[in-house]
């Protein structure tokens, strides 16, 4: 039986290089990884834990329109985050919005440039 031991990396699909790592650098503040080798295509890696963001530019099959307002409701992918209050403050500075997680729990949803849903949980 095959035992699945850890997440390596999430892959998220965007358009302009440039417009993501303005969110994923200038609001996120995550640091592009040196270690994405040159792929034949644009992209960015970022090194988050123990785990990875893959960033890769092409054109998104799915419609970004019609998709829930709520990014729970949605494939979504979750970061663990210190500062929570920080992370709110740095998304309503840029003016994206985003929602409270419906569990209870420290949590929101925002969407990338590119509607790719991401939930920012607070981390201890």
């Amino acid at each position: 039986m095959v035992e699945v031991v850890g997440l390596l990396h999430a892959s998220l699909l965007i358009e302009d290089v440039s417009v993501s790592r303005a969110f994923y650098e200038g609001v996120l503040g995550l640091q592009p990884s040196d270690s994405r080798p040159d792929l034949g295509f644009p992209g960015v890696w970022y090194d988050v834990g123990s785990a990875q963001i893959h960033l890769i530019c092409q054109p998104n099959p799915d419609p970004v329109s019609g998709r829930p307002p709520h990014g729970g409701r949605d494939r979504h992918t979750a970061l663990a985050v210190r500062g929570w209050e920080a992370a709110k403050a740095q998304l309503d500075a840029a003016s994206i919005g985003y929602t409270l997680s419906r569990s209870g729990r420290r949590a929101l949803f925002c969407r990338d440039p590119d509607g790719n849903a991401l939930e920012l949980v607070e981390s201890a």
